[in-house]
C-alpha cells in the first residue's frame, strides 16, 4: 500500500501545473509575475520574466526552458561593464538558495524566446514550461502585455 501512495505522489508531483503561481520540482519552487511583451512579427526573438521563488529548505537548480511558442527558449544573463556596455549570454544553469527568489528582470535576465513560431500578440499568452534538476518541471501561462509594456502593473 505504502508503494502505491508514493508512486501516487511523485506522478503528482511531476505533472506540470498551469497556473501563474505554481509548484514545481523540488515542490517548493513558486513562479510568479510572469509576463512579456508583444513582439514585431517572428523575425526577432521575444523576451518572458518573472520571478523564481525557492520556498524550501534545499537549493533547486533551473536546467531548461520550452515553449510551443518558440524553437529555443533558455535564460540570458545581461552584464554591464566598467564603460557601460551592456552584453547578454545564456545564463546556463540557474541555482536557487533556499528561501531565495530569482528575479528574471529587464536589464537583469531574460527568457530568450528564439525562432518564434507566431507572433506574440498583446491580450494573448502563451504556456512556458520550466524544467529542474530533480526532473520536476512547471508550466506557467505568460501573459503578452503591450510592446512598450514595463511590467505586470505597467
Amino acid at each position: 500500500m505504502k508503494h502505491v501512495a508514493r508512486s501516487t505522489l511523485v506522478a503528482l508531483l511531476l505533472t506540470p501545473v498551469l497556473a501563474t503561481g505554481a509548484l514545481a520540482g523540488s515542490e517548493d519552487v513558486v513562479v510568479e509575475n510572469a509576463w512579456s511583451r508583444a513582439s514585431i512579427g517572428t523575425s526577432r526573438p521575444g523576451a518572458a520574466y518573472m520571478e523564481i521563488r525557492n520556498a524550501g529548505d534545499e537549493a533547486v537548480t533551473l536546467t531548461g526552458l520550452q515553449s510551443d511558442l518558440a524553437m529555443m527558449s533558455e535564460i540570458h544573463r545581461v552584464t554591464t561593464d566598467a564603460r557601460g556596455v551592456s552584453t547578454m549570454a545564456p545564463a546556463g544553469a540557474i541555482v536557487i538558495a533556499p528561501e531565495e527568489t530569482v528575479a528574471v528582470a529587464p536589464g537583469v535576465m531574460h527568457v530568450m524566446l528564439m525562432h518564434l513560431r507566431r507572433p506574440m500578440q498583446e491580450g494573448g499568452s502563451f504556456p512556458l514550461t520550466l524544467t529542474f534538476s530533480d526532473g520536476g518541471e512547471v508550466t506557467v501561462a505568460v501573459p503578452v502585455l503591450g510592446i512598450a509594456a514595463r511590467g505586470p502593473e505597467g
